[in-house]
């Protein structure tokens, strides 16, 4: 979500805040902390142009004045639409949380979804979806009853599995995306869901969805969205039948036992996280591959493939 697609409600305000980006745009970061200083004395509780001034406060080495701003826009914004408390993670300010603001990852794909499929496919090199649907086809040559496919999106993942499922659900947090994904025709239910709560607040069984239905799970390139995977990892468990696949992907942390915060504000998982969250909650790995998920600014950005199954 870009905050400076967000109006003050004041034109002087709104027009130092766009000489300021102009501004940043050309490096003078704190030529542009300054406009926006103005700006703010005028729209003190503004919160798009808080968070664009922590931004600028931040590149130009005003790490105090950055995080001021973060916390008065927590104050102002508690479901975190911007995701203040990300940001104030990677400045030093706030441990890193276990999960995001579900706020703000719903804005931020609500935003990106008319554009998703060109951005990532086109021009980022993104093939997770192609990729987990060749790692399922080497391990299990069969067709698939149902299909979970969690952060579904716009339907990426299921464009590849589809002719192999009888049923296939997806789910997602952003309805934006979910309606791209009714435009291919290729779900037989679509629905609302947030992987970060517990089952019964997750949207995964609602409206009389069993537990135990499903014999191939999928999260395509969403786990960068959570911390920590338990809650993901029991929904994922909750909907697995007995011997049931679970295909995914995550961002590769390296070394170590648990997960980081990036510059992206996306999550990267470290292996043993994952297989520690995978088998409490009933399921083996039979597969992992190490790959370049998609690049970002030039550079590749790097995760591992999962293939599990389900214990019993």
């Amino acid at each position: 979500m870009q905050p400076t697609q967000f109006s003050s409600g004041d034109v002087i305000a709104d027009r130092r805040a766009d000489y300021a980006r102009m501004l940043a745009e050309n490096g003078e970061h704190e030529a542009a902390v300054e406009l926006m200083e103005q700006a703010l004395e005028l729209v003190p509780d503004w919160p798009a142009g808080l968070v664009t001034f922590a931004d600028y406060a931040e590149k130009a080495s005003l790490v105090e004045k950055a995080i001021l701003a973060l916390r008065r826009l927590l104050d102002l914004d508690p479901e975190d639409l911007f995701g203040a408390q990300l940001k104030l993670a990677l400045l030093g300010a706030e441990e890193v949380p276990d999960q995001p603001p579900s706020r703000y990852v719903e804005a931020l794909f609500d935003e990106y979804a008319d554009r998703f499929d060109a951005a990532l496919v086109e021009r980022l090199g993104y093939a997770v979806p192609a990729e987990l649907a060749q790692l399922i086809a080497e391990h299990a040559d069969r067709h698939f009853e149902i299909v979970a496919d969690l952060g579904c999106g716009t339907g990426l993942f299921g464009a590849e599995i589809r002719d192999r499922v009888t049923r296939l659900e997806g789910f997602d947090l952003s309805v934006n995306m979910l309606a791209k994904a009714e435009e291919k025709g290729l779900y037989d239910l679509l629905a609302k869901s947030d992987l970060s709560l517990d089952p019964p607040g997750s949207g995964l069984f609602d409206d009389g969805l069993a537990e135990g239905r499903c014999d191939l799970i999928s999260a395509a390139d969403v786990l960068m969205y959570l911390g920590d995977l338990a809650n993901a990892f029991t929904l994922a468990g909750r909907l697995a039948k007995p011997g049931a696949l679970f295909a995914f992907s995550v961002e590769d942390a390296g070394e170590g036992d648990g997960f980081l915060l990036a510059p992206s504000l996306r999550y990267a998982h470290t292996e043993q996280h994952v297989r520690q969250r995978l088998a409490e909650n009933g399921f083996d790995v039979l597969i992992l591959t190490r790959t370049t998920i998609r690049m970002d600014g030039g550079e590749p950005v790097f995760g591992i493939l999962f293939l599990a199954s389900r214990i019993g």
